[in-house]
């Protein structure tokens, strides 16, 4: 049975890949900060599957400006995997809390791969890059050589991150992948992620309950797959018999513009009766448009992206309808997707 941890499990993404290994035969064990309320909602579910026994999932109390915790994990769990997913993640948010978003975006990267090289593990290192990190686009459509240009403080911490991945690996010959991953969304994304609120205020606009929906940039153009099938190119990865860098996309761009008309449409409205811009959504420095070549993970992976845009945008709606309707009956409801 192989091992692997995961940091940031509870997240979208994070849950996905739990899923995953699981259904793989892995015991997971994954790192999730303590707080004064539960925030394992997108895992939960996991405890209750018959086909998975409680041997095989385990979460463990950590933070990534907390060095000596994660030595400690390391040596004790000794995994065989490691996917390292958590970070300040928001873009927007990135701009007002720009010190922490480096700590812990960046810096943490580098306490995870000093305590590989301090604890000797022979294990193989996944780094979540983003596409933030071309930010102004050299070319289009991004690919593994495309210059890095970002454009906000995420972004620049996901560059040191990725280039922190690249020396470990060039200089200690540590099994390390940085994986290029472009929008990719689902009814577990965040509330505050700019899909997920449209989404969400579909919903509550369909039942009356919302009146406006306010908004920023409606011109950005981004690449949007969906996060479940995203994460298998994660583990594919780390199945290679060398590490590499790959971007992990669609190959297609949409503007936020037509995200809420597809969104809106599927309920039978129209988006621009609902639908407000709101300067103080806009970001110091915009992202224009982000579309990625996944030629490289089709080539030496076998992966490619199977949920269309349009079929995306639906599937989050017609969550975000049943996640609301079962709370207003009352009913005790998972993230579900």
């Amino acid at each position: 049975m192989k091992r692997a941890l995961i940091t940031g499990i509870t997240g979208q993404d994070g849950s996905y890949l739990a899923e995953l290994l699981l259904s793989k035969g892995y015991e997971v064990h994954g790192i999730i900060r303590r707080a004064s309320t539960f925030n394992t909602e997108r895992i939960d579910h996991l405890y209750q599957d018959p086909h998975i026994r409680d041997a095989q999932l385990f979460l463990h109390y950590g933070d990534l400006s907390d060095s000596v915790n994660l030595v400690k994990l390391l040596y004790g769990l000794k995994p065989d995997e490691i996917y390292h997913l958590a970070a300040q993640s928001h873009v927007r948010v990135s701009f007002d809390i720009p010190e922490y978003t480096a700590d812990i975006t960046g810096v943490g990267t580098i306490r995870i791969l000093e305590g590989i090289r301090e604890t000797g593990l022979q294990t193989r290192f996944y780094q979540a890059s983003s596409s933030e990190m071309y930010g102004k686009a050299a070319e289009i459509p991004q690919r593994e050589t495309t210059p890095f240009h970002p454009r906000s403080p995420y972004g620049v911490a996901k560059v040191f991150a990725y280039w922190a991945t690249v020396n470990y690996r060039e200089s200690y010959n540590l099994f390390g992948c940085n994986g290029i991953l472009f929008n990719h969304e689902s009814p577990r994304r965040g509330e505050t992620f700019v899909t997920r609120k449209i989404t969400r205020a579909v919903a509550y606009i369909k039942a009356g309950l919302q009146s406006k929906l306010f908004l920023g940039n409606l011109d950005a153009k981004r690449d949007w797959g969906f996060a479940k099938e995203y994460v298998e190119a994660m583990w594919l990865m780390l199945q290679q018999d060398n590490p590499d860098d790959y971007v992990i996309a669609t190959g297609e761009t949409h503007t936020i513009r037509e995200f809420c008309e597809v969104a809106f449409g599927r309920v039978g409205l129209d988006w621009q009766k609902y639908v407000d811009f709101d300067k103080r959504y806009l970001r110091p420095a915009e992202v224009d448009i982000l579309i990625g070549d996944p030629s490289k993970a089709k080539r030496v992976l076998g992966w490619e992206p199977k949920t269309k845009f349009k079929a995306l945008v639906q599937l989050m709606v017609d969550a975000d309808m049943q996640l609301l309707q079962d709370k207003l009956s009352g009913k005790v409801s998972r993230v579900n997707g």
